[in-house]
């Protein structure tokens, strides 16, 4: 075999061992890499949490839901959110009436508070992303929806987890948006929504990237939103088939945004993945 031919069989070899480095169009949002992210404990969220003696990013998954809280019947959690050293993980279950927000103080002491679903409330609780100023905690339900649910911030805002939590108001975005499964806030104006829409039909792409702008901060009353589609999340894999985007975090100290997606098949075991963009 030739040089040239040599040279040309190992870049296909190459190719075929290992996937071209994803692109994806983002709008500004530019990729910086990725790195593994674990089925077990790291395949429905993150947070980067920031306290005065340490910082780390903490992620949530399907072996993570502690036994206490699973024989109570919270048998989800999804992504968490974090702000002021406070940590918040969203719990579902499929009988309780209820949701319920586990939150973390920046002590580390522990504290459980449930929401009775209002009568016209999906039981879903997708995500938790706190406002900047950390009174206010957002959540989202699955499915197709006109709204983003807004809770006064428990252990900050609202402090007895004895009574139930009281939802607030809502967002309420100028387009649906469809199985968000995770927000953060970039300003006190400003989210970004991680999509796993299979559909398509909403923004002429599946599998969005979003962007609400708020018509204000938060403060106790509706806020409006304009919705934009800014691309569809990067699906790489050594598997064909459906990827599922799961949660996502904005560390607000540079700026980096991460978005967990994970591979169909087999290779949710191998090579799921948690993308890192910057804003160009």
């Amino acid at each position: 075999m030739g040089r040239k031919t040599l040279a040309a069989a190992l870049a296909v070899a190459i190719a075929v061992i290992v996937p071209g480095f994803a692109h994806a169009d983002t709008g500004a949002w530019v990729i910086q890499g990725s790195d593994h992210a674990r089925a077990l404990d790291e395949s429905q969220g993150l947070a980067t949490v920031v306290r005065p003696n340490s910082s780390f990013i903490q992620y949530t998954g399907l072996s993570t839901v502690p036994i206490g809280d699973s024989v109570k019947g919270w048998n989800h959690v999804g992504d968490p959110g974090s702000r002021l050293g406070y940590y918040i993980e969203p719990y579902q279950s499929d009988n309780n009436g209820a949701k319920m927000f586990r939150v973390q103080a920046p002590d580390g002491s522990w504290s459980e508070y449930t929401h009775k679903l209002e009568s016209w409330e999906a039981l879903n609780n997708s995500f938790a992303a706190v406002s900047p100023d950390g009174q206010w905690l957002v959540s989202g339900e699955w499915g197709t929806m006109d709204r983003l649910l807004v809770y006064p911030m428990p252990g900050v805002r609202f402090t007895t987890p004895s009574q139930n939590l009281p939802y607030g108001f809502a967002i309420r975005p100028d387009h649906p948006i469809r199985d968000v499964q995770g927000c953060d806030f970039t300003s006190p104006t400003q989210l970004l929504c991680a999509s796993d829409d299979p559909d398509g039909s909403l923004y002429g792409m599946t599998k969005p990237l979003l962007q609400l702008d708020l018509s204000g901060p938060l403060g106790g009353a509706d806020v409006t939103a304009h919705v934009s589609a800014l691309g569809q999340l990067p699906l790489q894999s050594g598997c064909s088939g459906t990827f599922e985007v799961e949660g996502m975090d904005y560390d607000m100290r540079d700026g980096t945004l991460r978005v967990i997606v994970m591979s169909p098949g087999f290779c949710v075991l191998t090579d799921s993945k948690t993308w890192r963009f910057k804003h160009s």
